[in-house]
Formats: C-alpha cells, sequence, structure tokens
C-alpha cells in the first residue's frame, strides 16, 4: 500500500466552484484575470485539474475576477471556505460582531 498519497492543493476546487457560481467560461475567466486569450483557457483548466496551481499574484487576479477573497482558494477545509466567503460578503457591522464573539 502506497503511503505518499499526493496531496492536492484546494485551489483546484475553490476555483471551478467560484467559476461555475459565476457562470463564466474558464477562457473568460483567465482573460478577466489578465492572462492572454490564446492561452487562458488552457491555463484555467490545468489550474482547475490541480496539474498546476497559481503563484500568489495570479491567484489573487482570478480572485478579483471571481469577486472572491484569494484566501477562499487557499481553505483546506469546506466550512471554513464557505465562512470566508460570508465574512467576506458581509457589512462593517456584522464583521464586528463575529470578532468580538469570538475573542
Amino acid at each position: 500500500m502506497n503511503k505518499n498519497k499526493t496531496i492536492m492543493s484546494p485551489v483546484a476546487k475553490r476555483l471551478k466552484a467560484a467559476r461555475i457560481k459565476k457562470g463564466i467560461s474558464q477562457k473568460q475567466l483567465g482573460i478577466l484575470a489578465g492572462i492572454d486569450q490564446f492561452s487562458a483557457s488552457p491555463r484555467i483548466n490545468q489550474y482547475e485539474r490541480g496539474k498546476h496551481v497559481p503563484d500568489f499574484a495570479t491567484a489573487s487576479r482570478l480572485a478579483k475576477a471571481l469577486s472572491i477573497p484569494v484566501t477562499y482558494l487557499y481553505a483546506d477545509d469546506d466550512e471554513l471556505a464557505i465562512l470566508i466567503l460570508q465574512y467576506s460578503s458581509a457589512t462593517k457591522d456584522v464583521k464586528d460582531i463575529i470578532i468580538n464573539t469570538l475573542k
């Protein structure tokens, strides 16, 4: 039995989910993130399959294009990912309540 399992970055799963939720194609996302139009679709496809992981600058541009916080892409726990999305869209008052509750 192989004990050396490959750990896949959560970026692939989160990127695909956010793109589908936004309703845009891989090519559209790539172009919105500043990737050349001729390589946009293949690059996003590789990211979503986990073949490659975008560097932080690219991940930040992808997150901006998807209107999500970049930290969402790196959340390795599904519940944490949901919290990140909810928190990022909350009002300042709600954020203050959350922070004060957790102190």
